[in-house]
């Protein structure tokens, strides 16, 4: 017997509950109980939202990495300690059934949360767990020290004698690197006979046995090479994060794909397709290199062209693959796919993304284009906070995710659907285009020579999909050179050999330079289509990078072959040509260039992502705050490009270039990027003084505005003072003693303004008419509350929201959502601010297309903004705050801290 949407099962622990709830029958679903952690959740009609644990409010860490085991057990680790397996309480089951935990250890560990004075565990600090071949497999991340003696790599644990736990352990590998961007993430293959991981772009590439990605990668960019400006990642080279396959026993190990940043999970679709979800560098925010977070499908042999610094590759590059969706600025955490999630199907065929900063999971729905895929998305689970760290489709369909990360407070949830066994019938796999199976069958010649690749690869080199021309030419590149370099030579059709000179100028040698460049020189350009054109002025730079500047008449002849069509009618023409017209000293390049560079503006289709930045700014204040300040003034990407690809010109210039040059640089500075922007700035800018007649140092110094970089400029943010801590999880009771118990007699001023700076009061509220306006004029605060009342704003501010500062949740009837201040209405659209730095921009969305607005019951100011905080610096804040920013106050009276008087 079946009781329709919802199974006999499923219906006993119901009806058992229905006499508590008042619900008559198992159709009529009770009224669940609320709880204070999943109703600030928002997920689709249909589902249900659980929490069902707190490791931190027991002392077990921060939970970062979920595995089910053989048995239905969840198996957990502590980002920065022990392993734990979890019973698990079915959907359905009445209140009295709790989560049952215990350590997983090999009977050594003293476990975090105990009496123990020193914890010791014997395996855990993992950022990847994976259960299967009756084995439990953990990436650990972690330098050794006392309290763990093992480093990070691939470990294997085993039950050898069968009694439930675990008493072997083996270290399958080790690997060089740690950290947030050390090794990730573990999965089976959809046939379940091998392991693939995944690892960023700190962790050190290990010893392979095989490489689908031929070892021959470089940075393979002309224009000039800076490094992040902060220090980030500088000497971090190709192949950057990759994702690797072995065998269940570790011994064999290749190379599946690089070319990443920071990717955390991986995962397989219906079809047996990868896919990963790749990190932003936040810092790199308005610089024309930077590349938003996006879902990328890991093919066989792909590169995807991270590089450390300006050297990031353009997603146009023929060498290098493009995303499948980019999503925005955020911290991929998790990828899961639903396939066996008992979802509607539209969700079974979904890749669910995590990110970490803005607590959002997004439910991609990504769908076959010839080779490879494109995707669509929506919002399918949010909380602000909630610092999503990894989840799991469970045995049951559900699915199972972690908060927590950086010691965080860490819960487990679990969400399933109402109908769940509705949709417990496998899907079908949509049959694949016919470039995908052409695609497969080039990516059989990615494991080494073999006598029938040329033949067969040779005319896909000119297929019309571009996953199938990438895949065609990384299978010539295993093979010997000599076997098919002077088919490069004699080949008449254009595509064919702008793609083989590629692969030959990544294996040949120097002596080939000129012939390559001679070949390339006699297509026709203008004949080409724009994507066409983009793979020839890309082969030619990767001649020039890997073989060195041409001299003389091949030099000319590249030039003059080159300089008619610059410049060109897109942008990234318009970079292509400028990086290699300049790099080879073309006449006129300069003069082009800078005439290109005062008047370009940036392509917004370029960086087309899921979420509009906008949108993300009141879900974080840490993040969200910063970008609200960059979109306020976004530099321009095309003219810094430029300014960039200049400041390494040696010829060309005349004095009135150089000054209309160099101006430019003084105007720039008052835009705002991300953390590097003024930093790169201020280096092109050194770089090309250091290339000026010394005659003219001085006054192009003072052009360029060196007055401003000295003077601080941009980098306040980045220089301002920051908290000392130690910091806590500040509760209101105990502030407020604090406070009380160290008391007014011995504040700083300017401590307490650089901790409301720090701790981004000034985002949002003014103070003696400075600061934002998305808030309450905090001037008069010290005048009508307590300090209880106001530290109780501070670290609890959900408690009390203002209707005039308060944020509106717009509900859009194709999926996700919109969050902001509803400044106006009219007939037929909302007007939205969603920028506390720049509230003048308006958003407008037509009420057709929401389906229903409510009242955020999430504060845009969100708590914990003051844990960095010390006491004495909570003090001097509260200080500032009371005194309403003004030095004069009578509580700065008498006191010895006070330097400002």
């Amino acid at each position: 017997m079946r009781i329709p949407g919802i199974s006999l099962l499923k219906c006993l622990p119901v009806l058992m509950a229905a006499c508590l709830t008042g619900a008559t029958s198992c159709n009529e679903r009770p009224v669940r109980p609320a709880h204070p952690k999943t109703d600030k959740l928002k997920v689709p009609d249909g589902f249900v939202a659980e929490h069902l644990f707190s490791p931190s409010d027991s002392g077990r860490g921060s939970w970062v990495a979920m595995t089910f085991d053989d048995k239905g057990r969840l198996i957990v680790s502590d980002q920065y300690g022990a392993l734990y397996r979890l019973q698990l309480p079915a959907i359905g089951a009445d209140s009295t059934q709790k989560v049952i935990i215990a350590p997983l250890g090999l009977g050594t560990d003293t476990i975090p949360g105990t009496d123990s004075v020193s914890p010791k565990v014997s395996i855990g600090y993992a950022q990847g767990l994976l259960y299967a071949f009756n084995s439990l497999y953990v990436m650990v991340n972690h330098n050794p020290n006392k309290n763990f003696d093992k480093g990070s790599g691939l470990y294997r644990l085993q039950d050898t004698n069968g009694d439930d736990q675990f008493d072997k352990i083996t270290l399958m590998k080790a690997m060089e690197g740690s950290g947030e961007h050390g090794p990730h993430s573990i999965i089976l293959s959809p046939d379940k006979k091998s392991i693939y991981l995944i690892a960023g772009n700190h962790t050190d590439l290990p010893e392979m046995d095989a490489y689908m990605l031929p070892k021959n990668w470089n940075e393979d960019n002309l224009i000039p090479r800076m490094v992040d400006p902060n220090g980030h990642a500088v000497n971090r080279m190709a192949p950057g994060g990759w994702i690797a396959k072995i065998d269940p026993e570790g011994k064999h190990w290749e190379l599946v794909s690089a070319g990443y940043r920071n990717p955390f999970d991986i995962a397989f679709n219906d079809a047996g397709d990868l896919f990963t979800y790749d990190s932003d560098m936040e810092w790199d925010f308005g610089l024309p290199w930077y590349r938003p977070t996006r879902i990328c499908h890991a093919a066989g042999g792909s590169d995807f062209g991270w590089r450390t610094g300006t050297m990031k590759w353009s997603a146009t590059y023929p060498d290098n693959l493009p995303p499948v969706i980019n999503i925005g600025q955020g911290s991929p955490t998790n990828l899961v796919y639903g396939g066996n999630a008992r979802f509607p199907e539209k969700y079974r065929r979904s890749m669910f993304a995590f990110d970490w900063s803005f607590g959002i999971v997004y439910a991609l729905q990504v769908e076959a284009d010839g080779a490879s895929y494109t995707a669509k998305g929506e919002e399918f689970i949010s909380g602000s906070p909630l610092p999503l760290t990894d989840g799991v489709i469970g045995p049951d369909g559900a699915l199972y995710f972690l908060t927590g990360g950086r010691r965080l407070e860490s819960d487990l949830y679990r969400v399933y659907h109402e109908d769940a066994d509705d949709f417990s019938e496998p899907l079908k796999a949509p049959e694949p285009p016919a470039a995908h199976a052409v695609r497969l069958q080039m990516e059989q010649y990615h494991h080494g020579p073999n006598p029938a690749a040329i033949e067969a690869v040779w005319p896909q080199l000119k297929h019309a999909d571009r996953f199938v021309r990438y895949a065609a030419r990384i299978a010539l590149e295993h093979q010997p050179v000599e076997q098919w370099k002077a088919k490069v030579f004699t080949e008449t059709d254009p595509v064919t050999v702008i793609q083989s000179s590629i692969a030959l100028a990544r294996n040949g040698n120097a002596s080939l330079r000129d012939s390559i460049l001679n070949k390339l020189v006699q297509i026709d350009y203008a004949k080409l289509t724009e994507a066409q054109q983009i793979d020839i002025l890309r082969a030619a730079e990767l001649t020039i990078a890997r073989m060195g500047k041409p001299e003389g008449e091949a030099n000319n002849a590249l030039a003059a072959y080159l300089q008619p069509h610059f410049p060109a009618r897109t942008n990234e023409l318009n970079r292509m040509l400028s990086k290699l017209l300049v790099h080879i000293g073309a006449p006129g390049a300069v003069s082009t260039t800078l005439e290109l560079m005062a008047h370009a503006k940036d392509d917004t289709a370029t960086q087309q992502s899921l979420l509009t930045s906008a949108d993300l700014i009141m879900r974080n204040p840490q993040y969200g705050m910063t970008i609200g300040g960059m979109l306020a003034k976004i530099p321009p990407a095309q003219q810094t490009y430029y300014a960039t690809v200049l400041s390494a010109a040696k010829e060309g210039w005349t004095d009135p270039l150089r000054e209309q040059y160099f101006k430019w640089f003084a105007g720039a500075f008052a835009y705002q990027g991300g953390n590097s922007f003024v930093g790169y700035i201020n280096n092109a800018r050194k770089n090309a003084l250091a290339l000026a007649p010394k005659e003219q140092f001085a006054q192009l110094n003072t052009l360029s505005g060196d007055s401003i970089v000295k003077a601080g400029g941009n980098f306040t943010a980045v220089k301002g003072i920051q908290p000392k801590g130690p910091g806590r999880g500040w509760k209101v009771e105990e502030a407020v003693k604090m406070v009380d118990s160290i008391g007014y007699g011995s504040v700083n001023f300017e401590q307490g303004q650089a901790m409301f700076a720090a701790s981004l009061c000034g985002a949002c509220h003014s103070i003696a008419g400075q600061g934002g306006v998305a808030g309450p004029d905090l001037t008069q605060l010290g005048t009508r509350f307590s300090n209880k009342d106001i530290l109780e704003s501070i670290i609890d501010p959900n408690k009390t929201i203002s209707d005039q500062y308060g944020a509106t949740v717009f509900f859009l009837k194709e999926g996700g959502s919109i969050m902001g201040r509803l400044i106006n209405e009219d007939d037929k659209l909302y007007y939205i601010s969603q920028n506390p730095f720049s509230p003048q921009d308006i958003r407008k969305v037509e009420k057709s297309s929401v389906s229903k607005t409510r009242v955020s019951e999430v504060s845009p100011m969100l708590p914990g903004m003051i844990n960095r905080l010390s006491p004495q610096e909570l003090v001097d804040l509260m200080a500032y705050l009371k005194s309403g920013g003004n030095v004069k106050d009578t509580i700065y009276s008498n006191n010895q801290r006070s330097a400002s008087r």
